[in-house]
């Protein structure tokens, strides 16, 4: 994960998607993670921005990203929020804050934001970051069948039935909204993560 060395992440400064801004000619940093490829997200008035991101070569949690593809290219790092843990976490991912994707709401639920990836070789958890929890599933979307395998899927990783959970949003797209009974926000992420196969 992370380990602050010289100075307090917190005190940095933040982009407007609050990643703190870590200029490394300025302080020394160590990393633990591993590439995550490149992602393209549209910014404002048209604009296109290339993240090269790393994730936690342990746990597979989103970490990190930077805008250009050569490591030494540039000085600066963005450092998602809520990437931060302490050295225990470290040694036991399990300990590491809980990711903003999985989020109690109302009625003692809990939410978790999934991006799920169809007709794929089977079903699995491929990363939980902060922004969503990465899902694969072999069925294709047509019908919803890419749903219920989801549902299935994760009845099996929570070990929940099907009437403890629900799709909230998201039913006909790759970007869903899944409520939780009877689990802890802390009970979700761990069982999620001990899922992960990277």
């Amino acid at each position: 994960m992370w380990r602050r060395r010289d100075t307090q992440l917190q005190k940095m400064p933040k982009r407007t998607d609050k990643a703190y801004v870590l200029d490394r000619t300025k302080h020394l940093t160590r990393l633990n993670v591993v590439e995550a490829g490149k992602h393209l997200l549209k910014r404002g008035e048209g604009k296109v921005e290339k993240q090269y991101r790393m994730k936690c070569g342990g746990c597979g949690l989103f970490v990190c990203y930077r805008c250009e593809e050569d490591m030494d290219a540039g000085p600066y790092l963005y450092v998602a929020d809520g990437a931060l843990s302490s050295v225990a976490a470290e040694t036991n991912p399990q300990d590491a804050p809980v990711p903003p994707c999985i989020s109690q709401i109302d009625g003692g639920l809990v939410q978790v934001a999934i991006e799920v990836e169809d007709r794929a070789q089977r079903s699995q958890i491929t990363r939980v970051n902060a922004d969503d929890v990465r899902v694969t599933v072999a069925a294709p979307a047509a019908r919803g069948e890419a749903n219920n395998e989801l549902l299935e899927y994760m009845g099996k990783v929570l070990g929940l039935r099907l009437t403890q959970m629900t799709l909230q949003r998201g039913w006909n797209n790759k970007s869903k909204l899944l409520a939780v009974e009877d689990l802890s926000v802390r009970e979700v992420y761990e069982k999620l993560l001990a899922a992960v196969q990277i």
